[in-house]
């Protein structure tokens, strides 16, 4: 087992040279980048990065104010025109881009092997910072969705692998399939009118994850609050995400029960509840709890930028959104690395997690 977590890590690394290596080709070619965005501010195009601009439609950058002047600037820069070269050098120094992109890319590489992640372009903060202000709120989604999906999606799945072909085996395949068709945010919007202060109800609340007055609470009363909040976001998730465990985990059961050892261990007189959870559980439940890693992962990392956006929650799914719109390229890429690298150790861990649970399970003998 050694060898093969040596072979995977070793693995990890041209794999994550490869994605970044992508995406920062794919990203040399896309349009308005953060220069773009400062241009548009000083000639009153509009732009994300409104953050390092004065009042007085300069740009503050490196201590020194610099306005648009009659001078032609001869730039590469959309929207360029008009504004002194002293002030596009100045930018491209300020944002690395005076430097040739191979340069730039290595540059980028030595800083995050070092976990180095530098600072947002358009906000003062470090990136390292900025992830974790919105860390609160991806925990709580990615947990709570995984707990909850996990908790309703394997008894049902074990109660239908037990009733295969009964009434409530077929309608409740109903209700799971249409809960997994209907859009989480559309869902989300239903319950906003209904229940948030919509056309009928208010009774909860339509943005962020706790009160303005959360900190004067008891902890009691901190923790009904914080549910309170959660309550309409999670309603809308959970929705589908148990659907695809629930199918799962009926057939894996239906899967074993069927097999040999079962009808040996019915014919020793075991009654049905012996059999299934001192015989087929544990085998039955092999995917699903090595799966666990990667469902939560999934649900934290993937993030939920409808829902976010909808009830307010600012989370990583809306920082990375708002990200990419703005082109802070170290928060896109430092976000990018980060989850390529827990996405990959999860991966390992999830296959770690199958010898575990089931030592038959050798990765030793085959090709990673």
């Amino acid at each position: 087992m050694g060898a093969y977590i040596l072979r995977r890590l070793a693995l990890m690394i041209p794999t994550l040279f490869g994605i970044m290596a992508i995406s920062f080709i794919v990203v040399q070619f896309a349009p308005g980048g953060p220069i773009e965005q400062i241009i548009a501010q000083v000639t009153g195009q509009g732009g994300g990065a409104d953050a390092r601009l004065g009042a007085g439609g300069g740009s503050d950058l490196g201590g020194q104010n610099f306005e648009a002047s009659g001078g032609e600037a001869t730039s590469r820069y959309r929207g360029a025109q008009g504004l002194d070269p002293e002030f596009i050098a100045q930018l491209e120094r300020q944002f690395g881009f005076d430097k040739p992109a191979h340069e730039r890319f290595f540059l980028m590489l030595s800083n995050y092997i070092r976990f180095d992640f530098g600072e947002s372009y358009f906000r003062d903060i470090s990136v390292v910072d900025l992830i974790i202000e919105k860390m609160p709120v991806s925990i709580s989604l990615g947990i709570w969705i995984t707990l909850i999906s996990y908790g309703i999606s394997i008894p049902l799945g074990i109660r239908k692998a037990v009733k295969d072909g009964s009434t409530f085996d077929m309608w409740t395949s109903g209700v799971v399939i249409v809960a997994y068709a209907i859009p989480s945010f559309l869902f989300a919007i239903m319950l906003m009118v209904l229940f948030a202060g919509g056309s009928f109800f208010d009774w909860f609340p339509l943005r962020g994850l706790t009160s303005d007055n959360w900190a004067e609470l008891s902890w009691p009363a901190r923790i009904l609050d914080y549910f309170w909040h959660l309550a309409l976001p999670l309603t809308a998730l959970v929705l589908s995400a148990f659907a695809t465990t629930t199918l799962l985990t009926k057939n894996s059961f239906l899967d074993e029960i069927r097999k040999q050892y079962v009808i040996t261990a019915r014919a020793k007189g075991l009654g049905e509840r012996q059999v299934l959870y001192g015989h087929v559980f544990r085998n039955a439940m092999l995917i699903i709890v090595a799966g666990f890693p990667g469902a939560f992962i999934s649900s934290f990392f993937t993030g939920a930028l409808l829902i976010e956006s909808i009830f307010s929650l600012d989370g990583l799914g809306l920082l990375g959104f708002r990200s990419v719109i703005d082109r802070d390229y170290p928060v896109v890429f430092a976000t990018l690395y980060i989850f390529s690298l827990m996405g990959l150790i999860i991966s390992l861990i999830s296959d770690i997690t199958y010898t575990l649970i089931d030592p038959r399970i050798d990765f030793e003998r085959r090709d990673v």
